[in-house]
């Protein structure tokens, strides 16, 4: 694939950032796209590997070296086509995903992986600009009604798939605007809300009916959904965690999806009442996943005193670990760009307490250093460091812990039953509950996961939908041979 020697004689080039200063000063995309000519190369870096295990590493088994190969001979609509063929949202996932497909990428055993993620995000930002993104509207109507709780990823895959089997699709979303934590949870910083606009907009032109503000089983009776054909779940992971720690109530302590979902709806002019910010505070983020690493962007930008990152786990390795050997998603050291706009960064500290003044309103954090002492075939202990107790200064504590699972409202009253991590109970590769007609896919059946993994659980769920109603199913599949992503 691509050019034979491309790899020795082509070095990885990545697209690079707009200086600290300029992007902290507003909440745009900041990123210096490559010239077409260079991603061209990058592309002429995938090798002729014989067993592509980018493949197994992406959740889509996207058609990586064909798409690169396309790229190669600048057959840039060719690459659109093979891409758009395994994945609905590439303008997603080439923004957002870990991208396991390069942890995974043979070259990368012996130098830089190729570029997977940046090539994607330019076949699709090409396409788009040449006009090759286009409605594919039915040619044919099924009498079947679909509804589809929840517009994140997994949502608006499933969405599509089935409106493409001909099926009626109605989704619905409790939020004022489509995308799910796409639209609310990321950072426009990261990705900029009209990305999601225009793949709706065509979404809508296919036929898709969406409905927002609308939370069924809360202001939308349940028994309305009697009058579809199925049903497919497809609401986030959104039960946040907590802390078991003194003076967690106090004012001040917020959850980081309620601090970065207010200031998404300020940019675009929504109304927000008594917005919490980081403005000249003391912040403290706890914990160190991408959540909080949005958190610690959107506090700069907002002009935070000082933005400290808590993480209780031990500092990760600056390359790949043993416990982790390619192609498996690695252990390492991670440093976004959000890190480099200034954070300090703890590992191995743990939150002892919430300080808070008479009034209630939060003035500092007590914390203390451990260690984590294993004993094989027992669950790892946390242990104090004697003498290594410090208090922190903090006006604003965000609470980046990630999610416990969805929430139950839905499965109670739908009779679905759940797992002990409250995630709705349905196989892998059936998305069917134990109600028959009823299926589930993305975060809610598999708990807190990423994009990626969410558009293949909508595409597949979306397959097994057609086949319950139709009995048989044109729409394609992805048979994976092996999880290699332990994400």
């Amino acid at each position: 694939m691509g050019k034979v020697t491309g790899f020795k004689e082509i070095e990885r080039q990545d697209e690079t950032y707009k200086s600290v200063m300029d992007r902290v000063k507003h909440y745009n995309e900041f990123t210096v796209p490559l010239a077409d000519k260079e991603i061209t190369k990058q592309g002429s870096r995938c090798m002729d590997c014989g067993i592509p295990f980018c493949h197994s590493g992406c959740p889509l088994g996207n058609l990586i070296p064909d798409f690169n190969h396309m790229v190669h001979q600048g057959e840039w609509k060719k690459a659109s086509w093979i891409l758009h063929s395994t994945n609905n949202f590439p303008e997603f996932t080439g923004r957002l995903c870990p991208a396991p497909c390069e942890q995974a990428c043979v070259l990368g055993i012996i130098e830089d992986p190729v570029s997977i993620e940046n090539i994607e995000k330019n076949i699709v930002e090409r396409a788009f600009k040449e006009g090759w993104i286009k409605p594919q509207i039915p040619k044919t109507r099924t009498d079947k009604t679909i509804a589809v709780i929840g517009s994140g990823p997994a949502g608006l895959a499933a969405a599509q798939q089935l409106n493409r089997a001909g099926h009626t699709v109605t989704v619905f979303e409790r939020h004022d605007e489509i995308g799910g934590l796409l639209r609310y949870g990321i950072p426009n910083f990261k990705m900029e809300k009209h990305i999601i606009d225009r793949r709706i907009a065509i979404l809508k032109a296919e036929g898709i009916i969406f409905k927002t503000n609308v939370n069924v089983g809360v202001d939308y009776d349940i028994k309305n959904l009697d009058k579809f054909d199925s049903i497919v779940l497809c609401g986030g992971a959104t039960k946040t965690r907590s802390l078991p720690t003194p003076g967690i109530d106090a004012d001040g302590v917020v959850q980081a999806m309620t601090f970065l979902t207010q200031q998404t709806k300020v940019i675009f002019d929504k109304k927000v009442e008594n917005q919490i910010k980081a403005t000249d505070k003391n912040v403290i983020v706890i914990g160190g996943g991408d959540t909080g690493s949005d958190c610690i962007g959107t506090s700069n930008r907002q002009g935070a005193k000082t933005v400290v990152n808590f993480e209780i786990m031990p500092k990760p390795p600056g390359h790949r670990s043993p416990t982790t050997p390619w192609p498996f998603w690695p252990l390492k050291l991670k440093t976004s760009s959000s890190h480099q706009e200034g954070a300090e960064r703890n590992w191995l500290i743990n939150t002892k307490e919430f300080v808070k003044d008479d009034s209630g309103k939060l003035i500092a954090l007590k914390t203390v250093n451990v260690e984590w002492k294993i004993i094989p075939g027992q669950r790892p202990e946390l242990i104090e460091i004697p003498g290594t107790k410090k208090t922190w200064p903090c006006d604003l504590a965000l609470l980046a812990l990630g999610f416990t699972g969805p929430e139950s409202t839905l499965a109670e009253k739908l009779g679905i039953h759940t797992d002990k991590r409250s995630n709705y109970i349905a196989d892998y590769g059936k998305y069917q509950t134990n109600i028959k007609h009823i299926f589930t896919a993305g975060d809610m059946r598999r708990g807190q996961s990423l994009i990626v993994w969410a558009i293949s659980e909508g595409r597949e769920a979306a397959r097994q939908v057609d086949l319950f109603l139709m009995g048989k199913s044109e729409l394609p599949s992805k048979d994976i041979a092996g999880d290699l992503v332990s994400m």
